[in-house]
């Protein structure tokens, strides 16, 4: 097996990157255990093995006695004198036992250890290359799926994009070349497994690192990152450096920084905002384009009540509360955002002083004065002039009613 087994170990080493040595000491194990099992000794038993020729010798230690109880401790004096001249009762020696049918079993039993050594040296390259690189990018293509998950060759490894961290808009095809958060290296009873993730919110902000030689630079900080993976994600950035203005750092000359990231995220909507430690200030950033009319915070609520207005309103909550929900991630705070009744509120004042004021000076009921108002009819001056037709035509009264007013009104005018 010498030659075949001297290939497999230069294959081996060039082709997977694992030193000869230790493929060496595998076999080494591997063949001492197969060797045990021929020659039964029961005392020492090692094996040595010529790294350039593949040469296996297995060695005895017997114990010297003057009469053999156990051949497979105990040796013979004159015997052990052939081997070592100077040899007495009670010494130990090393003796050849190297069974015949060692060559023959040995290659099978060579290859099956350096297989196994060699799945044990990888998953331990694996963990040792990305235990510390767990929060970086990588790139890899889709080999396969196991049920929902996506594996991906990462070039020496293989890692797992789990359905739980995968952006469910997005569809992947094998070959395809994707790229990637590196969650964690978990190394677990299975040995190393590298996960990957899309939909994790530091792959956006680690887009940015990469794109952004400002933040590279930490010119400009990443403040917070929210996001609902496939449809929107809300950065907060800042800089210590007055004269860099940050949001403009990130979405670079003509919008390309922020594009690139963009396309990355297959189209996702990036907001990206101008942080400030005024929360106020903050959550009104956060909260654009939608235009905020008033808001107060909770300070033992950790909450923002904001008022806007109604036009204003779903543009503030966003599609199914996104743009809220959102805020309230990157902020910290919770959002409550309601509509900004003041204005309805001193409008309707308004209407039920005018029909009070009417009522009175017309001598009519509340209930006609307020259909009057709410018809336009606000004042004795626009009431004047009008015939009983006009206002029975206008609120639906009777005409006898109609007259009364606009006899009263009439008579309001003149005075």
């Amino acid at each position: 097996m010498n030659a075949e087994f001297i290939a497999m170990l230069e294959h081996f080493e060039k082709d997977k990157g694992i030193k000869r040595e230790i493929l060496i000491e595998a076999v080494q194990t591997a063949l001492l255990s197969a060797a045990k099992k021929s020659v039964e000794a029961g005392r020492n038993l090692e094996l040595t093995m010529d790294p350039k020729t593949g040469v296996v010798v297995a060695r005895a230690q017997l114990k010297v006695v003057d009469r053999v109880q156990d051949k497979h401790d105990e040796i013979q004096l004159a015997k052990a004198q052939a081997l070592k001249a100077d040899a007495v009762v009670g010494d130990e020696v090393w003796i050849d036992v190297t069974p015949k049918d060692l060559g023959r079993i040995g290659a099978q039993t060579a290859r099956q250890a350096i297989m196994q050594r060699i799945r044990q040296a990888e998953k331990q390259m694996i963990y040792d290359e990305f235990r510390d690189r767990a929060g970086e990018i990588v790139s890899g293509i889709v080999r396969g799926f196991e049920r929902q998950d996506v594996k991906v060759d990462l070039g020496k490894f293989e890692a797992i994009l789990p359905n739980r961290e995968r952006v469910q808009s997005e569809d992947y095809a094998i070959g395809d070349r994707i790229r990637a958060y590196v969650v964690a290296v978990d190394n677990g009873a299975r040995g190393p497994e590298i996960i990957l993730s899309r939909s994790h919110p530091n792959f956006v902000r680690r887009l940015f690192e990469t794109e952004v030689a400002e933040i590279a630079d930490k010119t400009v900080e990443i403040k917070s990152v929210a996001r609902e993976a496939g449809f929107r994600t809300k950065v907060a950035v800042w800089s210590a450096n007055e004269k860099v203005d940050p949001v403009g750092a990130c979405v670079g000359m003509k919008g390309a920084r922020v594009k690139n990231i963009v396309r990355e995220l297959n189209n996702e909507k990036v907001d990206i905002i101008r942080w400030s430690a005024d929360v106020k200030e903050f959550v009104s950033e956060a909260l654009k384009p939608a235009k905020i009319k008033d808001l107060w915070l909770e300070e033992k609520k950790k909450a923002v009540e904001v008022r806007v207005d109604n036009d204003q309103l779903s543009l503030a909550i966003g599609k199914r509360g996104q743009n809220a929900r959102l805020t309230a991630r990157l902020t910290g705070w919770e959002i409550n955002i309601q509509e900004d009744t003041s204005v309805k509120q001193k409008f309707q004042a308004s209407l039920s002083g005018a029909a009070a004021d009417l009522a009175a000076k017309l001598g009519i009921v509340p209930a006609v004065a307020e259909k009057l108002v709410n018809a336009g009819m606000t004042s004795v001056d626009l009431l004047d002039g009008l015939s009983a037709d006009d206002i029975v035509g206008a609120i639906g009264i009777d005409a006898a009613t109609a007259e009364k007013i606009v006899a009263n009104a009439q008579n309001a005018a003149s005075q």
